[in-house]
């Protein structure tokens, strides 16, 4: 089978994207999980330990709180109730943390920090998956046992007003609900409103036992200002009020019930100093939890300072103080200044069915449970607690009694917490076979992008796929044979769950026919390149290739990022990595340009005696029909140059400077946003341009910045599209000071904020409109065979048209990215890759490079905390799932984006072969595929690495969301290598 190598090399990609989805799929696993069914039946609880006599306590305990709040405020990091914003802005939260009736901790919250998993977490005290992050966009119900299951089956009313997303995880368990939508980060005030409105109407109910409000406002500002807007502090303030509130009520209702009140304040994740959230810096995993209650009165000088506890131990402190059984695959552990002012049995009993519960689950997931210390220190207890009850029950209240009981709590809180750290430590069981198949196909397409480069870069740009040829058809069955039957073995004899597995007998066999079908691909490439080996040795045509000082850089370069993905410290800081490598990248330009145009008379010495020799040995090759496309090949020696002779003063002097420029331009940029971890903390000119302080130097600069890429866009436009992009940016302005983040030249002060709906659609318009004339330019020029500058006026439009989308939807201080990306991509087209006449594949990875660079550029990371998701909503004033998540894709990949279009651009209107989409396109599939190979084996062999869930699986999501975008582009690449065909 014969094909292109851009239709190749997009098949390829677009099936190792299937392999990458198989493998993360088996990867992000399911988390540790009782596997003692999974509906909440009604279990016996342990009966009270005792020695030689019978005890009487074999029941629950009754509950220890009449009701119970829960006021869970969005993305409230500690630092906001328990540093000076606390002081100044929650003065009746500061008084009760510091002298009232509570108790106060700093809750840790595991990665991935984002709201569904955290919710998971907090009721049902067990860690969720790093899959849930992916699951937070739409949270299917939760089936496992549960805090809210257990109250509803105890008969509990419970009363929800707050984020939808407890409603699709709880769906029938509340008596009454309000839901408000957690992704519409433009609106901080209604989605807050629309909570408190319930307030005052369910306080004066009594027909309640639990109410919980989920308030998402502060989440909403942290997105859009981040935690230093003066929005946080006004919010703070209303958080305290709405609390002063419930509190008053709860001590008002206390005086006609036997039991006191429960509030619980509490955060289910907190927020980076970017405003944003998900991964596992200090400020992102640390939230406040305060329990307060008149049960914690406390003494005179009884000074109590925030200690630090798992987000995980709520679950179990809840059930304890509602009298439910503690949920079966929590992982927490009671949080014991909760019962501290309980008398010693009653200490002893819920510390007891705490570690039972813990031992239990530990049972059932460590084969090995027995040589676990916690096990050990738990049976220990459970001896001791059985005489301390013997002691109680034989009334012997003396200091002995005593003394034996506080060992016993002692020794029940190190079981505890050694039994909680052990299960943390078991979150998670892979599916391997899964992980397995994925990786075989990941690696095969690889191999097959490797051994069919030579073949792919020729002149003719195709090559030959003998997937049905007979020779190799007994090897596909067998292999088939072969797979089947291990497949078959796997999942008949799998303990776990397997997704592979799960797949239908048709899927599952599909892909094995798949994976059957690249082994013998891979085979006869091979056999290919081993025959070849032999003829080529007796060719002296290509004895006198070598490789261009540039061609290193790129080799060196791109083994040495894949080899940097290793350690965790580089792939928090890769950042750096992408900046030194396009900085080596415009040294090595220099030193070309330098070595061209300073020494030329030497250069045309040297090149004149290579033309030469090289076509005396080129016989061979020319009578192949490919003379032109030899010598193009035979030139490559000193191949800029002729066209730097051709070149004026003046710019002749813009060549020489153009790497100095470009250079200057990246070290301004990386002065713009800090990202990484490291550093993220330090300020940087995006926040010293995002504070209020400085909005007018802001506004002037984004102005500039949107009359700067007009000039740089529009020079190839047809007129209605210089029209329609000229008003878009202008809409773009409009947008930005409707929303409050600049203001206009008649402005003051933008008192009056708007989402700035109308003015993003207006923008959103004429978005379309470039890129609808774009692609009619496309259509038209490969129906009726229109001339060559239609088409190149089209791919040109298309880019424009993203060019004002990735212009709408970044911050203003971000403009200047943007810009500098489009200075950059103009001074090389123009001044190194036309003089120099680099070829398809150095053009590609140049392109590929600084797209890499500038995604950094924009304050990206490797964390998920720096994915903008404010993006999602500009021009929409609901949330819809499919174009928020597409806006917020664009916005976060923009530049690679960006720089992909320019290379179809690019190489379509310079290009003279009209081969160069087509090798453009390998050299992008096989850059992009070697690092996700290398990264798919990486992770797999740190599957156990302290980091994994924080640093390397985050990276892993990036690197599956850039293999999608490499897999369009090659698409894109193909579609415009057809229409170069047909013209």
């Amino acid at each position: 089978m014969r094909l292109g190598s851009g239709t190749f090399a997009a098949c390829c990609v677009v099936v190792e994207v299937l392999g990458v989805v198989l493998f993360l799929r088996g990867f992000f696993p399911a988390p540790v999980r009782s596997f003692s069914g999974t509906k909440h039946q009604a279990e016996p609880p342990a009966p009270e330990p005792s020695a030689g006599s019978t005890s009487n306590w074999t029941k629950l305990p009754p509950p220890l709180f009449s009701k119970v709040v829960i006021m869970l405020i969005d993305a409230l990091r500690d630092d906001f109730v328990f540093g000076s914003k606390g002081v100044k802005f929650m003065p009746y939260t500061t008084y009760l943390v510091e002298k009232g009736a509570s108790h106060s901790f700093v809750a840790e919250a595991k990665p991935p920090t984002v709201t569904m998993p955290r919710i998971k977490a907090l009721m049902t005290g067990s860690l969720p998956g790093f899959i849930d992050v992916v699951r937070n966009l739409n949270s299917p119900a939760l089936l496992e046992d549960n805090v809210i299951a257990q109250a509803k089956a105890a008969g509990k009313r419970i009363i929800f007003y707050g984020d939808e997303t407890w409603m699709k995880l709880f769906p029938k368990h509340f008596v009454e609900y309000d839901g408000t939508t957690s992704y519409f980060v433009s609106d901080y005030t209604e989605v807050d409103e629309n909570v408190t409105r319930h307030l005052d109407k369910a306080l004066k109910r009594g027909d309640w036992d639990v109410l919980i409000l989920h308030y998402l406002g502060l989440d909403h500002i942290g997105h859009v200002s981040g935690p230093s807007s003066p929005l946080i502090g006004r919010k703070l303030n209303e958080m305290d009020s709405i609390l002063m509130k419930i509190h008053t009520s709860l001590l008002s209702e206390e005086r006609e019930t036997l039991l006191p009140n429960l509030l619980v304040l509490c955060g289910d994740h907190g927020m980076s100093e970017t405003g944003s959230h998900g991964a596992s810096s200090m400020e992102e995993v640390n939230t406040p939890l305060i329990l307060i209650s008149s049960a914690f009165e406390r003494k005179p000088g009884d000074v109590r300072r925030p200690e630090h506890v798992q987000q995980t131990d709520l679950a179990a402190t809840l059930a304890i103080g509602l009298g439910l059984p503690i949920p079966k695959n929590s992982v927490g552990s009671l949080l014991f200044p909760a019962i501290e002012g309980k008398p010693m049995r009653e200490q002893l009993r819920f510390l007891h069915l705490n570690t039972v519960q813990l031992a239990k689950l530990l049972q059932e997931t460590v084969p090995s449970y027995k040589k676990e210390p916690g096990f050990e220190q738990f049976k220990i207890s459970e001896r001791l607690h059985g005489n301390w009850i013997r002691l109680y029950l034989e009334e012997n209240n003396s200091e002995v009694l005593f003394n034996l009981g506080t060992k016993v709590r002692k020794q029940y809180l190190d079981a505890l917490k050694t039994l909680s750290l052990s299960l943390s430590r078991q979150v998670a069981q892979y599916d391997v076979y899964s992980m397995a198949v994925g990786t075989i196909v990941v690696l095969e397409v690889l191999t097959l992008l490797l051994l069919s480069t030579p073949q792919a870069l020729s002149n003719k740009a195709e090559l030959e796929v003998p997937l049905l040829s007979p020779v190799f058809s007994l090897l596909f069955y067998l292999t088939f044979l072969v797979l089947s039957a291990i497949h078959v073995i796997m999942c008949t004899s799998a303990e776990s769950s397997c997704y592979f597995c799960s797949l239908s007998w048709l899927t599952a066999g599909g892909v094995m026919m798949l994976i059957s079908a690249l082994l013998c691909a891979v085979v006869s490439a091979l056999t290919k390149v081993f025959v070849d080996g032999k003829l080529l040795s007796k060719n002296a045509a290509h004895s006198n290739a070598r490789w261009s000082e540039l061609d290193l850089l790129i080799l060196l370069g791109t083994v040495g990022h894949v080899l940097s993905l290793g350690a965790s410290s580089f792939i928090e800081e890769e950042h750096q990595t992408w900046y030194f490598l396009v900085s080596t990248l415009c040294l090595a330009l220099c030193h070309d340009i330098y070595r061209n145009c300073l020494l030329g008379d030497d250069c045309e010495l040297q090149r004149s005696l290579h033309m030469e020799e090289c076509f005396g040995s080129a016989t061979p090759a020319l009578q192949d029909k490919n003379a032109g496309s030899a010598v193009l090949e035979l030139n490559r020696g000193c191949k800029g140059h002729p066209s730097l002779d051709a070149l004026r003063g003046c710019e002749k002097w813009m060549v020489l400077a153009s790497p100095w420029v470009i250079l200057i331009c990246c070290r301004l940029l990386r002065s713009l946003n800090q990202t990484g971890v490291q550093w993220a903390h330090r300020p940087d000119l995006g926040h010293w341009l995002a504070s209020s302080d400085h909005k007018t130097a802001l506004s002037v600069l984004a102005a500039l910045s949107l009359v700067v890429i007009f000039t740089l866009v529009q020079r190839r436009c047809s007129l209605a599209s210089k029209v329609a992009m000229a008003l878009g940016l202008l809409g773009v302005y409009c947008y930005r000071a409707a929303i409050g983040n600049v203001l206009f030249p008649w402005q003051q002060d933008n008192k009056d904020i708007s989402k700035g709906i109308i003015e993003a659609r207006f923008v959103y318009v004429f978005v379309l409109g470039i890129l609808f004339t774009g692609t009619k330019d496309l259509l038209k020029s490969q129906v009726i065979a229109a001339d060559f500058t239609v088409k190149t006026v089209g791919l040109w439009e298309i880019y424009s048209g993203l060019v004002l989308l990735a212009a709408l939807l970044s911050r203003p201080h971000n403009l200047p990215v943007l810009v500098l990306s489009l200075l950059i991509q103009t001074l090389m087209a123009k001044f190194v890759w036309k003089p120099l006449r680099h070829d398809a594949a150095e053009i590609t990875v140049m392109h590929y490079w600084f797209g890499q660079a500038f995604f950094y550029f924009q304050g990206n990371s490797n964390n998920i905390a720096t994915v903008d998701i404010s993006a999602g909503f500009v021009g929409l004033d609901a949330y819809v799932e499919i174009p928020a998540m597409f806006l917020t894709a664009f916005a976060t990949y923009a530049e690679p984006v960006l720089w992909a279009s320019h290379l179809v651009s690019f190489l379509s209107s310079e290009a003279s072969s009209g081969s160069a989409l087509s090798h453009a396109c390998l050299c992008y599939a096989l850059i992009r595929s070697f690092p996700v190979s290398a990264y798919i084996i990486l992770v797999t062999s740190l599957r156990y690495h302290l980091f994994i869930w924080s640093v390397f699986s985050p990276k892993l999501l990036y690197e599956g969301m850039h293999l999608l975008i490499t897999a369009a582009v090659c698409v894109f690449f193909t579609a415009m290598d057809q229409t170069n065909t047909k013209s």
